[in-house]
Parts: structure tokens; sequence; C-alpha cells
């Protein structure tokens, strides 16, 4: 039974720490049968600003025309998506914010043309998942990035899932100097898709 995974590495540094993890994460869901992963690196995405037009509200379609709407369209018909960025001056990057602003053309056709709509059933079997590393110690590091990530999830009618992150990236040289970090990042995706293949298996039954 399939499981279609969407990842998005969102650090303009190739095989950084937010990356690495994400790594872990896909590597722990590749192990289990049926998944499919596609890994994106948004630096290699021609994905443009949004421009604020609001042209999307009349029509519900994107003016921009660059690789977005194709992600987009992938995006939907995933599974489980997760989306994976470091922390720079206390929030996400430029490279996920920017393709977070460019599903205003999705939040316009479900809050201004209600043309679009995700049962809560469709939700609760599509799982978001938000990975991140940060140099520094404090708790609240990740703080501004949960409500851009939140958003991002509830527009495309993600659930989310959980948060795979790690701080203190300073004081251990980097994320493979963590003492838990690649546990957890394994144990939690799998743990997710074997969810999805239980919920799976459960509506085929019914």
């Amino acid at each position: 039974m399939e499981i279609k995974v969407l990842a998005f590495a969102g650090s303009p540094r190739r095989g950084g720490n937010s990356e690495t993890l994400l790594d872990w994460v896909l590597s722990s869901m590749a192990e289990e049968d049926g998944v499919v992963i596609e890994k994106i690196p948004l630096t290699e995405a021609n994905v443009n600003p949004c421009r604020g037009c609001n042209a999307c509200h009349k029509t519900g379609e994107c003016v921009v025309k660059d690789d977005a709407i194709p992600l987009f369209n992938r995006i939907l018909a995933a599974e489980c998506l997760a989306v994976a960025s470091p922390i720079y001056s206390m929030g996400i990057t430029a490279e996920l914010k920017g393709l977070i602003d460019r599903a205003q053309f999705i939040w316009a056709r479900k809050f201004i043309l209600k043309n679009l709509y995700f049962p809560n059933e469709q939700i609760r079997r599509h799982k978001g998942i938000f990975i991140s590393t940060a140099g520094l110690s404090w708790d609240n590091v990740f703080d501004a990035a949960f409500p851009a990530v939140t958003a991002f999830f509830n527009t495309l009618g993600f659930e989310y899932y959980d948060n795979i992150i790690a701080n203190d990236m300073d004081r251990y040289q980097g994320i493979r100097g963590h003492p838990t970090a690649i546990a957890e990042a394994k144990k939690k995706g799998t743990e997710v898709v074997l969810l999805l293949e239980k919920m799976k298996e459960e509506e085929a039954s019914t």
C-alpha cells in the first residue's frame, strides 16, 4: 500500500544541519514497504515571491508562472508533507517562507471563493511534519517559526502532526554531534508512516 511523502529542504545551504535531520527522517520512512519519497531542495526550485496582487482572490489562480504551481499540485497529491528549515533570525528561511506565501491562491479558494474544501477525515489522513535546527540553546528559539508552518499545513489540508527539532547546534558543533537527534528523527519518521499505513488499511477494509 503506497504512502507518498513529499519533503522540502528549506535551507539555502545544501547538506547543512536541517537537511541532514530531514534526511534521517526520510531514511527511516524509506525502510517501510510502499513508501515513495520525493525530496525537493528549495534552492533548486524556481519559486518567486508572492506579489501580493490579490488576483487569486478573484480567480483562484496565481498569476506568477514558475515552479510553484506544479509543486503545489505535488503537495496536494502527497499523504505526508515534511518541511525543513534552520532558524535564521528567530524564524524560518526566506526560501521556505517564499513557498508558504505562494499558497495564497489555495487560501483564496478556501476562504474567499469557497470552492475548495478539505473534509476533517481527509485532513486526518494527511500529516505535516516540521523539521528544524537552531544554533542557540534557548527553549523558545523555534516559537516564531511555528505559526507560519501551522498556516501552511492548515491551508493545504494537512494535520500538523509533529515537530522534529534540535537546538544548541553551536554547542554540539552541528547536528551530528547532537546526542539524541538521529534517534528521535528515525523514531518519529517511522511512526508517521506506520500510522498512515494503518489508516489506509482501515479505510480499505470498510
